[in-house]
């Protein structure tokens, strides 16, 4: 049991360090490889709630499959959001009206 604990404490260390160094412009890529892992969950979840014929072990896989769902919905709701964010290219409103020059002095 302690080396489970410590295991998952030092891979929580590791994964936060790891996600900190990460710059802006790949998250969202990674993101997405993060929503493909999770697609394959809500297969698991599947397998495992189709697999038993004791109730208990059914809704748990339900529950699972509908928590899995969720993460991937939101997964990709979110991706899609952080690609229109790279995708708009707005002028200022100080820019707006504006003359424009070329930079030499009148």
């Amino acid at each position: 049991m302690l080396n489970n604990l410590i295991i998952f404490v030092l891979a929580a260390f590791v994964g936060t360090e790891v996600l900190t160094k990460v710059p802006q412009t790949l998250h969202t890529p990674l993101m997405s490889g993060a929503n493909a892992i999770s697609g394959i969950t809500v297969v698991g979840a599947l397998v495992a709630a189709g697999m038993t014929t004791d109730p208990w072990s059914t809704w748990i896989g339900f529950g699972a499959l509908v928590v899995a769902t969720i993460n991937v919905v939101g997964g990709f709701l979110v991706t899609d959001r952080m690609l229109k964010m790279f995708g708009e290219e707005e002028a200022s409103p100080a820019s707006v009206g504006a003359p424009q020059t070329n930079g030499t002095a009148e």
